[in-house]
């Protein structure tokens, strides 16, 4: 019940994210004097609707997202000749600069002030010291981060040793480590395959006990299988000043967090169906499935409700943050490619002016719509090569 509960919460921010993107271009036109006929909740057969003014308000049956209708948003349209004034695309660059952008802008804007509020109610978390008590041993080496251990995957190093919970190390290969930045460190420099001394102080055990552990690897990397004990983990709750920073810092690290996603998306393409798929940030990316199975996995989660709630707003903010930085990319239909447009309009009547000649107009969209076939094309292929991954190969939130 509580995952159907978190998917269902999910869907519902989804289609509240995608209206108020439209909602930003809406109320934008209508402040600009330009007609908006529709502006509808889903797509499809109208389940309800109504009207008004002159803009017709409704829900439709496949909750897929929503849509405004402006008219002339292209010159490609056809429009009543008593609406021609009020055209988008006869308006001044600036307003339809302005019309275009603020969907893009409403999704950032809900995304600063929910961090906002995040940070003065449920509070900034404090990730707290990581000690170098073991917290958790891993029964095995997994195929990669994020996966599960099988009936075929070898026990890990640390499991196989006799590690336990509780272990405090107090050396590596011979090393003394005083944190767990040093002994990760000591960690990193050891080769896979290698056996080496690990030393831990063990409660109710006279001494330091010594135990021989071979090392594995994972992604080219040695891998022991433990999780560290982490300590003065907390929230703590801070001003609007202070909260105004950790929203801004928050929507930048998520900005550069999708940036290295899409760099590496090609690499990762063929790891998609593999147990590999969690091991790289192209693999992490998921669809509107995916998404929607990690809000039911947090619902049904064993942390406490703070968590939830704070994993399940921080989801939210990821979502708007990502509708708005897709709409930036400048490719048609996004807003991107409007703008683009548009930019290039005014490119081109200032080199017009400067060379005596009269303003050319409107771009001729027929000529772009090859290169919009094949950006909805790709896009529409992406999204259905991912659904089917989160269908078959699902990620799963770390442990």
């Amino acid at each position: 019940m509580a995952f159907l509960l978190g998917a269902v919460a999910f869907v519902v921010a989804l289609l509240a994210s995608v209206m108020l993107h439209e909602a930003g271009h809406l109320l934008t036109a209508k402040r600009f004097g330009m007609k908006a006929t529709q502006y509808f909740v889903g797509f499809g057969p109208t389940l309800w609707s109504r009207r008004r003014g002159e803009t017709e308000y409704g829900v439709k049956a496949i909750p897929l997202g929503g849509f405004v209708k402006i008219v002339g948003y292209t010159p490609l349209e056809e429009i009543d000749p008593a609406d021609r004034p009020r055209a988008f695309y006869r308006q001044p660059a600036g307003r339809r600069a302005i019309v275009i952008a603020a969907g893009v802008a409403a999704n950032f804007a809900f995304a600063f002030l929910l961090l906002m509020v995040m940070a003065m109610t449920i509070g900034v978390r404090d990730p707290g010291t990581v000690t170098t008590t073991v917290d958790r041993v891993s029964e095995c080496v997994p195929a990669g981060t994020g996966t599960e251990c099988g009936p075929d995957r070898p026990a890990s190093p640390a499991a196989r040793a006799g590690l336990r919970p509780g272990d405090r190390i107090v050396a590596f290969d011979g090393t003394r480590v005083a944190g767990w930045e040093e002994l990760t460190r000591a960690i990193d420099r050891a080769e896979p395959g290698r056996t080496v001394p690990l030393t831990v102080e063990r409660r109710g055990a006279p001494g330091p006990v010594t135990l021989r552990l071979r090392l594995a690897e994972m992604g080219g990397e040695p891998f022991v299988g433990m999780s560290a004990r982490v300590t003065g983990a907390g929230y703590e709750r801070v001003g609007p000043i202070n909260a105004a920073v950790f929203a801004a810092r928050g929507i930048a690290t998520t900005v550069e967090a999708i940036g290295r996603v899409v760099v590496d998306i090609p690499s990762a393409i063929p790891n998609l169906f593999s147990d590999e798929r969690a091991s790289s940030p192209g693999g992490q990316v998921g669809s509107v499935v995916g998404a929607t199975d990690v809000s039911g996995q947090i619902f049904s989660s064993e942390d406490s409700v703070r968590d939830k709630v704070a994993l399940f707003l921080s989801l939210v903010v990821s979502l708007n943050i990502f509708l708005g930085a897709l709409n930036v990319v400048p490719l048609l239909p996004l807003d991107g490619g409007h703008l683009a447009v548009v930019g290039y309009e005014r490119a081109r009547a200032a080199l017009a002016r400067l060379r005596g000649r009269p303003d050319p107009g409107t771009v001729d969209l027929t000529r772009l719509l090859p290169l919009t076939y094949l950006a909805v094309l790709l896009l529409v292929g992406f999204g259905a090569l991912l659904i089917l991954a989160d269908l078959f190969n699902p990620l799963n939130l770390p442990e």
